[in-house]
């Protein structure tokens, strides 16, 4: 699965913050698109997550749609709150 083929990747790209963040006191600057990447990244991983607790404590589906949409939402006003990004507008074509 995506998952398990992108995790090197993932722990490549998470090697080399570690490596930034402890050799150079600049911020990484990142452009709109690699903010756009990484919250997607985040709310895939997220998600699978939250798949996996539903399927372990048996949550029916109309409680796992609910679930999947205040994680969203959540996330939304995250963002918004700490950066004033609307993550719908990422997305959009300018």
């Amino acid at each position: 699965m995506i998952g398990k083929e992108i995790s090197p990747i993932l722990v490549e790209i998470e090697q080399s913050l570690w490596n930034f963040e402890c050799m150079t006191p600049d911020k990484p600057e990142y452009p709109d698109e690699a903010f756009r990447a990484a919250c997607k990244i985040f709310m895939s991983v997220i998600m699978d997550r939250m798949w996996t607790l539903q399927e372990k404590e048996g949550i029916d589906i109309e409680d796992r749609i609910v679930m999947a949409s205040k994680a969203g939402k959540q996330m939304r006003e995250l963002v918004k709150t700490y950066t004033d990004i609307d993550t719908h507008k990422l997305y959009e074509r300018n």
